[in-house]
C-alpha cells in the first residue's frame, strides 16, 4: 500500500501506518525529518521543484529522478506500506504515487489508475513532467499522459488530504 501525505503530516502518516519507506520529493532547502521508525537506506529524498517546464534557478523533474524513484520502488518487498509525500500532497507525491502503481502493477490500465488516484484525492493535480517522464520509461506510449490530462486538475486545497493507494485494484 502506498500512504499518499504532505510533509506536514509526514510523522503521523508514518506512525499510523507502520510504514518502512519514506519516499520525500522537495524543493532544494525545504528539510523533512525522518521519523525514527524509517532506517536512512529505506528513504529517498529527491530534491526537485513542483514545475512542468524549465525555469531559472529552479529544478525541474528529471530522467535522474524518475529512474531512481523506479529503483527505489523495485527493490520494496511490499511487506509494509511505502509513504510518499511532497510539501502539498497535491503534486509531486501524487504522481510519484501514480508512477510507483503502473510500475508494479504493468498490466494495470493507466485510465483506470487515474480514475482511482481523483477519486481518492479529490486535489491530486499530478506533476505533468514526472508523468511525462514515467510514461517514455515506462514504455506507455502516452497512455500515462493521456489518462492523468483526462482527469484534469483537482481540486483547489492548500495541502491534500491524506490517502492510500493501492498497487492491485
Amino acid at each position: 500500500m502506498i500512504h499518499v501525505c504532505s510533509l506536514s503530516k509526514v510523522g503521523e502518516t508514518v506512525a499510523r501506518t507502520g510504514a518502512e519507506r519514506l519516499l520525500s520529493l522537495l524543493a532544494a532547502g525545504t528539510e523533512v525529518t525522518r521519523p525514527a521508525s524509517i532506517l536512512a537506506e529505506n528513504h529517498l529524498h529527491l530534491v526537485m521543484h513542483d514545475i512542468a517546464v524549465a525555469q531559472e534557478g529552479m529544478t525541474m523533474p528529471g530522467e535522474e529522478h524518475v529512474r531512481a524513484l523506479l529503483d527505489f520502488a523495485y527493490r520494496w518487498d511490499r511487506a509494509k506500506p511505502m509513504v510518499v509525500h511532497c510539501y502539498a500532497g497535491i503534486s509531486r507525491s501524487t504522481a510519484s504515487a501514480y508512477i510507483i502503481a503502473a510500475a508494479l502493477a504493468p498490466k494495470r490500465d493507466e485510465a483506470e489508475l487515474a480514475k482511482t488516484l481523483r477519486f481518492l484525492s479529490p486535489s491530486a493535480t499530478p506533476n505533468p513532467r514526472l508523468i511525462a517522464v514515467a510514461d517514455t520509461l515506462l514504455g506507455r506510449d502516452g497512455r500515462m499522459i493521456a489518462a492523468i490530462e483526462a482527469i484534469g486538475r483537482g481540486a483547489d486545497a492548500f495541502e491534500g488530504t491524506p490517502f492510500e493507494l493501492d498497487i492491485q485494484a
